[in-house]
């Protein structure tokens, strides 16, 4: 079994309070009647008071402060501390991010509870009164759980399998801002945290910028362990914003670390430069090469607890091994810089689709649509043809919309998957889930319930678990400085057209930190570390091979369709390898995680 940071079993049948009480502390392990928790000393705390046990992970930052001077030794005491005092409300008072549980014997109850990104995380099950957890999805039980078909559906839909869902059935993950309150009888999650935002003030432009930047600075200094501590470094906004601010804040060298690719249109190692001179860096480089691939990918996919299919967890991978070779034991990453303040390119195009919807129904339903969008004679008119595209495009509401273009939706799902798995599954359900995420967003404008759902699907779901996975592998701490809490109080009342005005991204991110970054890295677009697979796949036999092998066993096993495969591989890459690579990807990661952590399931 995958060694977790720690891990729970309690029957909360069972619990005997009086034996846990008197229940002798071993090294990494505490069992009692009906308790049993186990977990890693080095990233994880355990403590006792009286009929309650708590362990935990991360870095809390408790807003009493007694309790923040006690967890800074000994956080697990302080989470006690904090739930004797408030009760499930006490993840309301704690900042930073962190897993909990607590086991209440006395009351017969347990609870969990991840921070509001789930930068931490915590998967769990239940049987009756017993409940199991662990901060891994393959670690809440030693037995071997069933594959959940809906999970299939939702990784090749999203390239990872949101919460609450695992790949496991029966094991569920605790959504970001969570908490699960269990006793014997039942269990109910809820939330902890509601993002709400404020639309309706500006402020002075030199106000905000000087609280902002004040926010950056302490953001960055909370995370940075003198000596040991380095930065990811894309060249693009957020990672360079970190690098510039770790060496203003610290007063050192910031030390950085890059990876490129020697093809055309993916390499961004030109602006990790421009960067790096600009903020006297040490600067630290890496060329992945197809051949690190075809070496890396089996673990990287192996690593995770579940399948997991963003494209850029292999090169993220090796710029922290890069880190760790050189020295350093934390990297900060810019995430979410983006999400919080408008930086992606989807937020304009939706932007421009959106006013379409302020049209009169009858003119959108009756005339233009019949007229323009379904029209192929008109399509066919050079004056007209972006007139039809623009109404096909801007005709779904949002969120519907951006997944217009989603590649197992195009595809088929039942062209895809083998007939059994597809009649298994609700090809509905993945749009119906953002559907009710993009329904909750405590905003009116457009732009900040794009931020609200991509806090989940982009950061919570995708990107977080992406470079906490390469980091874990490469056993590097790593550090998100651009998601405090402060800061993201902070986006939350900043007024939507200083997050997107017009068209221009990130408006008052750029333009508050233009004496910071160099022009260059203001200019640019969003890139990051994209990954060259498909052009590599068609030029390079061993990754080919590698690619064909796993593809095949797919169909083996009863997920992918045969017939799709062959024409994936043989015509549809070739004639579009940076497209069509990503289907091969996702399919090549799932079935690798498959062999390590299920290698006899068949649908």
């Amino acid at each position: 079994m995958v060694r977790a940071v720690f891990r729970g079993d309690v029957d909360l049948d069972g619990v005997d309070v009086v034996a846990l009480r008197a229940a002798v502390l071993r090294d990494g392990a505490f069992e009692a009647p009906g308790v049993a928790l186990f977990w890693n000393a080095a990233h994880a705390a355990f403590a006792r008071d009286g009929a309650a046990v708590c362990v935990c992970t991360g870095r809390p930052r408790f807003t009493d402060a007694d309790l923040a001077t006690q967890a800074s030794s000994d956080p697990a005491a302080a989470w006690l501390a904090a739930y004797a005092q408030h009760g499930p409300a006490a993840a309301e008072r704690v900042r930073g991010g962190y897993a909990v549980a607590i086991v209440d014997a006395a009351a017969r109850r347990a609870w969990l509870a991840v921070d509001r990104f789930a930068v931490q995380t915590l998967c769990y099950a239940r049987d009756g009164g017993r409940l199991r957890f662990a901060d891994r999805a393959d670690a809440v039980t030693t037995q071997a759980p069933g594959i959940d078909p809906q999970a299939i559906l939702d990784y090749l839909y999203f390239h990872a399998i949101p919460a609450p869902r695992t790949i496991f059935a029966g094991v569920q993950r605790l959504d970001a801002a969570h908490a699960l309150h269990a006793t014997a009888a039942q269990a109910h999650v809820q939330r902890h945290w509601t993002p709400r935002f404020v639309e309706g003030t500006r402020g002075r432009f030199e106000t905000l910028r000087e609280e902002f930047v004040a926010l950056l600075r302490d953001a960055v200094a909370r995370e940075i362990e003198p000596g040991r501590t380095g930065s990811f470094l894309s060249g693009g906004t957020d990672s360079s914003t970190i690098a510039g601010l770790v060496g203003r804040v610290s007063g050192a060298r910031p030390r950085t670390y890059s990876i490129g690719f020697d093809a055309a249109g993916y390499d961004e190692m030109a602006y990790a430069r421009i960067a790096a001179r600009a903020f006297d860096a040490d600067h630290h480089e890496y060329y992945v090469t197809p051949d690190d691939l075809v070496d890396g990918i089996p673990a990287v996919a192996a690593h995770h607890d579940q399948p997991f299919g963003n494209s850029s967890a292999a090169p993220a991978y090796y710029c922290a091994r890069l880190a760790h070779d050189d020295g350093v034991t934390r990297l900060l990453a810019g995430d979410g810089g983006d999400e919080l303040f408008g930086g992606n390119s989807r937020y304009a195009t939706q932007r421009l689709l959106e006013p379409y919807h302020s049209l009169p129904g009858v003119l959108r339903h009756r005339v233009l649509e019949p007229w323009f969008a379904n029209s192929r004679a008109l399509r066919a008119i050079p004056g007209l043809r972006q007139a039809t595209g623009y109404i096909r495009h801007a005709r779904p509401p949002m969120p519907d919309r951006l997944q217009s273009f989603n590649l197992v939706m195009l595809l088929g799902v039942d062209n895809v998957l083998q007939p059994q798995l597809a009649d298994a599954v609700d090809a509905a359900a993945p749009l119906a889930q953002q559907q009710a995420t993009y329904g909750q967003a405590q905003a009116r404008a457009l732009i900040n319930r794009m931020l609200a759902f991509d806090w989940k699907y982009t950061l919570a779901d995708s990107d977080l678990p992406k470079v906490r996975g390469a980091t874990d592998m490469a056993q590097v701490g790593v550090a998100f400085p651009l998601l405090s809490d402060e800061l993201v109080n902070f986006s939350l009342r900043l007024h939507p057209s200083l997050k997107l005005r017009g068209l221009t991204l990130r408006y008052f991110f750029k333009k508050a930190l233009r004496d910071l970054l160099p022009p260059q890295i203001i200019a640019k677009k969003k890139h990051g570390f994209g990954l060259p697979f498909g052009p590599w796949m068609t030029r390079h036999p061993p990754l080919r091979d590698l690619a064909r092998d796993a593809l095949q066993g797919g169909v083996e096993r009863g997920i992918t369709s045969g017939r799709f495969v062959t024409r994936l591989l043989d015509e549809l890459v070739p004639s579009q390898p940076s497209y069509y690579g990503e289907m091969v990807w996702i399919l090549m990661m799932l079935e690798l995680w498959m062999r390590a952590h299920a290698p006899s399931a068949r649908f």
